[in-house]
């Protein structure tokens, strides 16, 4: 169709070929970002790079956030309350009015020792900040309050056993797979609760590395709410029966930014552990499927016990693992 005016014409098809090119520097940037080229491929490349890189910049944020202070790691805590009666008078450390009673008359905090109102400890903001004196062990201990404790991003039992793992196990046979004498690992155990990060673990005290691989599993194992917690578990199990590749990542990595962030650091940094161990394969004959029908069941576990939910989920606890391993420079 023909107009009187045919710079409008003109200025509609500039303006068409801007945006397309506006569109093209859109998606060559990202890319940069992405650490990946666009070529003449573009239209086959372009859309699993739409697809990342929501999450790729989540996860930087999420990242950076956990590694805002180094001297310090801010994670939300609730307080740990339980109802207490308090010898002599005390004031409520919230509302600062007087506790009245004999008996019960009100809560304290048995993380950090905070003494409130009962009613007053609904309004208490998540600030928890747990007392060493008041955490008698290692082992059993909610991760969160474990690593506020000792203020570290991870807990300390993790980044021991895993360094000690990486000096001079990588190459083992079977590792993960094969297992230790349970009671030389629960002098391990007994060890960490003990003495904290004193413990010695070295070769000089455990010459096999299977104790300390083993060592690692209890903790995990042990902890009362999961590294992938309860809240989460329905979240990756349906996440691993998405058949689109991309979109079952995708899904992956949204039910990963609803992890508390003690667990996301510290699942971040098994995960690149364990890439480490899949990559050495030739050597210790456990790739990425094998360390998931190993770490599957004891980094998730269904919020209620049920033996047949368990068998059932044990495929797609096995799936999760083995995808967080292969994608862990993605996910994470």
């Amino acid at each position: 169709m023909l107009t009187d005016e045919p710079w409008l014409e003109s200025d509609k098809t500039y303006n068409a070929v801007h945006r397309s090119k506006k569109g093209r520097k859109r998606q060559e940037l990202l890319a940069l970002a992405l650490g990946m080229k666009v070529g003449g491929r573009s239209e086959v490349l372009w859309q699993p790079l739409k697809l990342f890189a929501y999450s790729q910049i989540t996860s930087l944020v999420r990242r950076a956030a956990i590694a805002k202070n180094d001297n310090h790691f801010n994670y939300e805590k609730a307080h740990n309350f339980k109802v207490h009666t308090f010898r002599g008078p005390h004031w409520c450390e919230y509302c600062a009015n007087f506790m009245w009673g004999l008996i019960a008359q009100g809560v304290r905090c048995s993380d950090c020792g905070l003494n409130v109102h009962k009613q007053c400890s609904k309004y208490v903001p998540n600030d928890c900040q747990p007392d060493l004196k008041r955490i008698k062990k290692v082992y059993s201990c909610d991760l969160t309050t474990l690593v506020k404790a000792h203020n570290t991003p991870r807990p300390m039992v993790v980044d021991m056993c895993i360094q000690e793992i990486e000096t001079r196990g990588l190459q083992s046979e079977g590792l993960y797979r094969v297992s230790g004498f349970t009671e030389h690992i629960e002098d391990v155990k007994m060890s960490f609760d003990r003495d904290g990060d004193r413990a010695d673990i070295s070769s000089t005290s455990y010459p096999d590395i299977n104790i300390i691989t083993g060592a690692l599993k209890l903790y995990f194992r042990d902890l009362p709410i999961p590294v992938i917690t309860y809240d989460t578990y329905s979240k990756f199990v349906e996440a691993s029966k998405i058949p689109g590749a991309d979109e079952r990542l995708e899904a992956i990595h949204n039910a990963l930014m609803l992890l508390p962030p003690a667990h996301f650091e510290t699942l971040r940094f098994l995960m690149i552990h364990l890439k480490k161990v899949a990559l050495n394969v030739k050597e210790n004959l456990m790739g990425a499927e094998n360390l998931g029908i190993v770490f599957g069941p004891t980094l998730m576990r269904p919020p209620e016990e049920n033996a047949l939910t368990s068998l059932n989920d044990m495929r797609h606890q096995k799936q999760i693992v083995q995808l967080l391993i292969q994608n862990e420079d993605v996910l994470f």
